[in-house]
């Protein structure tokens, strides 16, 4: 997936004007973790429970170079949109990746230690916000739109 096709996607996202900005990034993060094959993804809405944050994203991976890779995705179009990196925890590791972008959170865990850690049954009262089909992965290589190719292939 190339840089000016993620860019373009998530910046769809970041102009929707329905949408205030902390859900807009958090759906842009969303967008990017699914499209890196990301799994068992959920945003969480802490409003009227927990003031750290208007968002939570948390997702899933399966080795610590998809988590890194991932991640990296995350700050620059954190980045790109002129938001700052507040910091980032795990990156080394690659086992639980915490990324604060300020008025939203980003979770990414290898999925065991998702499991040991959790999250999702310390959040059961908070709101979750609905993340459209559209945004998870597709088998198609690149966008037709970005390269002018339909099929696997016109890559080869």
């Amino acid at each position: 997936m190339n840089k000016d096709y993620i860019l373009q996607e998530t910046g769809k996202i970041m102009s929707q004007k329905d949408q205030d900005s902390s859900k807009q990034l958090a759906l842009a993060c969303a967008w990017v973790i699914a499209n890196f094959k990301g799994v068992n993804l959920k945003i969480y809405d802490p409003s009227g429970f927990n003031p750290l944050a208007d968002f939570f994203v948390i997702g899933s991976v399966n080795n610590k170079v998809q988590a890194q890779s991932t991640s990296s995705i995350i700050e620059k179009v954190a980045k790109e949109n002129k938001i700052s990196v507040k910091s980032v925890e795990g990156y080394t590791d690659g086992e639980w990746i915490l990324l604060d972008l300020g008025n939203v959170i980003v979770h990414l865990f290898q999925e065991v230690h998702r499991d040991i850690f959790d999250l999702d049954s310390l959040w059961t009262e908070y709101k979750t916000i609905e993340i459209p089909n559209e945004y998870y992965f597709s088998t198609q290589i690149l966008p037709s739109e970005t390269t002018g190719k339909t099929n696997l292939k016109d890559y080869f």
